[in-house]
């Protein structure tokens, strides 16, 4: 089998998989004229048509369906055989692809993954952040990171260890002025600033205390659905904002921010890697691992 053919296998398997052309063309790094390309040239071979294309939607026919059922299997023994030959090499290389949640790729940028490639510089790290739980097999990751607690048990998990929770901060002067909240109830007087979740919805700020639970449905003059823009509008002072605490910690050190209600925010899920189990992995993904391991391990 020519490299030809396998590098068109691979652009049917992944157009199939991410029913998207553009995608497909993203992730194999080829652009999307060269993908159709290929796609077009595994039909004329086969004298039949894989997909059913509009400028809206792409989808597998029926001999599509069939045939990326039975060659799927054969592409990724073959990619595990190259896994194997280059697991061999004395020198980690070659491309790792993490989706993690945006706080957690925060929290480990760079004592893991920038301290890892200063190590290993012939790595490649393609790191995907998003806020929705996905397939990171059927995806095409090499690695996921979540809460330890929303990893799928079909998983190996590695805990990174680290301790987490969310903290509600707010400007010295904006305590100053309008006073500090003790309890949660407290915050229906304040003025907030209100998150917006990935999948649209607000969040309602959780709380804990000696088993007691609440969910405060806050309210403020701006809504923001990014971490980065309520920090920068908390220590300007137009509201207390919710946020992880690993995001503020250095604000809180130095003072622009002020943590209240610190009580009723406890520990949360530690972070962890999670990984399917491989049979042959690359040099990059173990030295990844065992960094990873070191880290963890402090």
């Amino acid at each position: 089998m020519t490299r030809s053919v396998i590098a068109d296998l691979d652009a049917v398997v992944c157009v199939a998989r991410l029913k998207s052309f553009r995608a497909a063309a993203l992730e194999l790094g080829m652009s999307t004229t060269a993908l159709s390309s290929a796609v077009a040239k595994l039909e004329q071979r086969l004298r039949v048509r894989l997909f059913n294309r509009t400028t809206r939607s792409v989808s597998l026919t029926d001999a599509g369906q069939a045939f990326v059922e039975r060659v799927g299997p054969a592409v990724a023994d073959i990619h595990d055989a190259m896994l194997a030959a280059q697991s061999l090499q004395a020198t980690p290389a070659g491309t790792l692809r993490i989706n993690a949640f945006a706080s957690a790729a925060r929290e480990v940028i760079a004592p893991l993954v920038l301290r890892f490639l200063r190590r290993y510089p012939q790595v490649h790290i393609d790191l995907v952040t998003e806020g929705r739980i996905i397939d990171i097999v059927a995806a095409g990751f090499d690695l996921g990171l979540r809460p330890a607690d929303l990893v799928p048990s079909d998983m190996i998990a590695l805990p990174l260890g680290l301790r987490r929770n969310h903290a509600v901060v707010a400007s010295p002067e904006f305590l100053r002025t309008h006073g500090v909240p003790i309890i949660p109830d407290d915050l229906y007087r304040f003025r907030c600033i209100r998150a917006r979740l990935p999948n649209g919805a607000l969040l309602r700020w959780p709380f804990e205390k000696n088993g007691s639970a609440s969910n405060i449905d806050v309210q403020g003059a701006i809504t923001l659905d990014e971490p980065s823009l309520v920090r920068i509008a908390a220590q300007d002072g137009i509201g207390l904002g919710y946020v992880m605490e690993a995001d503020v910690r250095e604000d809180i050190a130095s003072g622009r921010l002020v943590r209240v209600l610190e009580d009723w925010t406890p520990d949360l899920a530690p972070l962890a890697l999670y990984y399917p189990g491989r049979k042959n992995p690359t040099a990059a993904f173990s030295a990844f691992i065992k960094a990873a391991r070191e880290f963890a391990n402090g």
